[in-house]
């Protein structure tokens, strides 16, 4: 029984890697998708098999309940939302992790291995400081706690000093005397260093924190699968919190800032700070209807959207707008900046939902080039990420961000509700550019007003 269920689990693993790597492209990612639910369903099953577990009932009501939330998920949670419930799967993964852990400690009679205490040890501390820092992360993007920097005074340092007790406390727990009451004070420790980890770290960083969160509950599985002495768990912890943390590099190198800065240097604000002082200088302000005539003597048209877009559930009406212009000529593209939005690869869902194809959809890398040839440059909803601060304004914190070059087309057209800062608080010159045409209004309405004067 050993053999057959380990090359079960072989082709588990197998079809978590193959899935892993569909999901790089939103061509294959629908795919990826599929193969690594197989995967799992097959280490799910063959695990419920080889453990032979008489009594399946608690497993079967299980199912049924995180089942139906599953469904409900998925059907109600808007795309606005969707950072947020990703926030919340993570921790929920680093939760069950610890929770697995530490049952398996009370499970077991006897002194367990030095090498499964330890792991132990790493899984709930992983997993405990992945689901508070996550719940943080949540209230932070569903707006129930401000989404600017909450930082304590000798706030990095009690975050060093409540690490290393729960490292000295857990060592104890490992080398001397295994005991429940310093596992539950390992949980203690952990779950005051999730919450002070995440809440010092401004919104515009999201993108990174979800991502890291992602790889902090793969580790966790990891270390459980240490636990158990299950393969195909230790294989696809150590997948998921490798390409998390492959995927945090990425959103660290998109902003040119390094993790430490990120998660130690208080970087945003709750968005709008600057309003007040922003919205005396003059723009120049377009109507609806004056914009429908620029979009429609345009010949090429680069779209960027950004989180304004996600918040007002412009999508769909975005991309008929699109098609009309299509259909009349013009060549359209969307340009996708890697941190846009509020999760790694949220504006590339945010199309995807409404069916954009994806050769319309290019990376920052692959279109910024082509601004320079671009008639106007149609922005909703997006602001840091076009900032032309990031160049030249060295105490800026978007300094050094690559950005797109939206400021290099010909004509600028922006859809923004005011002419608040973004989440780094960094007023935007590209509002008051001569050649920039400010529609202001919420993007979905200001979008179909645009499609109704281009219909006549």
């Amino acid at each position: 029984m050993s053999t057959v269920t380990n090359l079960v689990y072989l082709l588990a693993a197998v079809l978590f890697i193959f899935g892993l790597k569909d999901l790089s492209s939103p061509r294959t990612a629908r795919r990826g998708n599929a193969l690594a639910m197989l995967g799992m369903l097959l280490a799910i099953v063959m695990t419920l098999f080889d453990k032979q577990i008489i009594d399946f009932t608690h497993i079967i009501i299980g199912l049924i309940i995180g089942g139906a939330i599953g469904v409900y998920a998925a059907k109600t949670v808007q795309m606005t939302a969707m950072p947020q419930m990703v926030a919340l799967f993570n921790g929920f993964g680093g939760a069950a992790s610890a929770l697995v852990a530490y049952a398996e400690f009370v499970r077991l009679s006897g002194r367990p291995g030095l090498d499964v205490l330890i792991t132990m040890v790493l899984s709930v501390l992983i997993g405990t400081v992945t689901f508070f820092g996550s719940l943080v992360a949540f209230a932070k993007l569903q707006g129930i706690i401000r989404g600017a920097p909450i930082v304590l005074p000798l706030h990095h340092l009690l975050n060093g000093l409540l690490l290393l007790g729960a490292l000295v406390v857990g060592g104890l727990f490992a080398f001397d005397a295994p005991q429940s009451s310093l596992l539950l004070i390992v949980v203690v420790i952990s779950t005051i260093l999730g919450i002070l980890s995440v809440i010092p770290i401004g919104g515009a960083d999201m993108p990174v924190v979800i991502s890291l969160l992602n790889s902090y509950s793969g580790m966790a599985a990891a270390a459980t699968g240490f636990v158990l002495s299950n393969s195909v768990l230790i294989v696809s912890g150590a997948l998921v919190g490798a390409s998390g943390l492959i995927l945090t590099e990425i959103m660290c190198k998109a902003m040119n800032r390094s993790l430490a800065n990120v998660l130690f240097g208080a970087v945003g604000t709750d968005g709008g700070g600057a309003a007040a002082t922003a919205e005396r200088r003059p723009v120049t302000e377009y109507t609806p209807e004056d914009a429908a005539m620029v979009l429609e003597s345009a010949q090429s048209i680069i779209i960027v959207p950004g989180y304004g877009l996600a918040v007002a559930q412009a999508q769909h009406v975005l991309h008929e707008l699109a098609t009309i212009l299509m259909e009349r000529g013009a060549t359209v593209r969307y340009a996708i900046h890697p941190v846009a939005g509020r999760m790694p690869g949220h504006m590339n869902v945010l199309l995807a939902e409404a069916n954009v194809p994806y050769d319309m959809i290019y990376d920052m890398d692959q279109i910024n080039e082509d601004f320079q040839n671009t008639d106007v440059a149609l922005v909703v909803g997006a602001n840091d990420v076009i900032n032309p601060a990031a160049r030249y304004k060295k105490d800026s914190p978007l300094y050094g961000m690559p950005i797109l070059n939206v400021d290099k087309a010909r004509s600028v057209m922006i859809i923004k509700r005011s002419l608040s800062p973004g989440f780094a608080g960094v007023d935007n010159e590209l509002f008051y550019d001569p050649k920039t045409m400010m529609v202001f209004g919420d993007a979905k309405k200001v979008l179909t007003e645009l499609v109704h004067e281009l219909k006549r």
